[in-house]
C-alpha cells in the first residue's frame, strides 16, 4: 500500500492517492482541485485510477472532480445524505449528484476493495450529515471529522457539535492505533489524539 498526499486548492485540502502497486490499482480521495496535478499523480503512479471517494459533500473536496472524469470514467462515491439532485443551492454545501454512469453510493458498513486492500467505511456525521471514515489496514482517511488536535467545523449546514464529539469518541474506540490522514493539516495518529485532542476526549465523556 502506498499513499500520495496532494495538497490542493486555496483552503489546501489534502487529496490522497491510495495505491495497491501489486496489483497497480489506485483510488483519488478528495479531488479538492487541481484535476491536472492529480491526474498526473495518477500517471506517475503507473497504477490505473478505480474509483474516486469522498469522505463528504462539501466543494473543496470535490471541485476537481469533474476535470478527472473528463480524464477517467469511473465510479464516484459518496455517502447519499451529503448529495443533492440537479445544480442544487451553492449555500446548501452538499455535492450535486452525477449521472447514473458514475454515481455511486457508500455508507455505514459498506466495504470496497482496492486490489488486495479493502476499505472499510464508516459513518461519522458532525462535519456534515454524510461524514465518512474510510479504514484500510492501519490508516484512517478522515475528512474533516478528524484534525490534528482538533476537528472538523460543525456550523455549516447539516453540522451537528454533538453528532462530531459521538464520531471522535467513536474514532477513539477503534483498537488499536492509527496513521491518521486528514482533510486538511498534517497527518497524525490515533493514540496521540486520544491522549491530546480535546474534542475527542470531549467525546468520551458522553458516550
Amino acid at each position: 500500500m502506498r499513499i500520495e498526499t496532494i495538497a490542493v486548492g486555496q483552503l489546501m485540502t489534502n487529496c490522497y492517492l491510495l495505491c495497491d502497486e501489486q496489483a497497480k490499482v489506485c483510488a483519488v480521495i478528495d479531488p479538492g482541485d487541481e484535476a491536472d496535478r492529480i491526474a498526473r499523480a495518477v500517471e506517475r503512479s503507473g497504477c490505473k485510477l478505480q474509483y474516486v471517494l469522498l469522505t463528504h459533500g462539501h466543494y473543496d473536496h470535490f471541485t476537481g472532480l469533474a476535470g478527472l472524469l473528463a480524464q477517467y470514467d469511473v465510479p464516484v462515491y459518496i455517502h447519499p445524505d451529503d448529495a443533492q439532485t440537479g445544480g442544487g443551492n451553492p449555500w446548501a454545501l452538499k455535492f450535486p449528484r452525477l449521472d447514473e454512469q458514475h454515481q455511486r453510493w457508500y455508507g455505514e458498513g459498506d466495504t470496497l476493495t482496492l486490489g488486495s486492500l479493502i476499505l472499510h467505511v464508516l459513518s461519522t456525521p458532525g462535519h456534515s450529515k454524510g461524514s465518512v471514515c474510510l479504514l484500510v489496514e492501519n490508516v484512517i482517511f478522515a475528512g474533516d471529522t478528524l484534525f490534528y488536535g482538533s476537528c472538523g467545523r460543525t456550523d455549516f449546514p447539516g453540522g451537528d457539535y454533538k453528532e462530531m464529539l459521538l464520531s471522535l469518541a467513536r474514532l477513539a474506540r477503534l483498537e488499536g492505533n492509527y496513521k491518521v490522514y486528514p482533510g486538511h493539516d498534517r497527518a497524525t495518529d490515533l493514540d496521540w489524539e486520544r491522549r491530546m485532542n480535546p474534542y475527542m476526549r470531549q467525546g468520551l465523556t458522553l458516550a
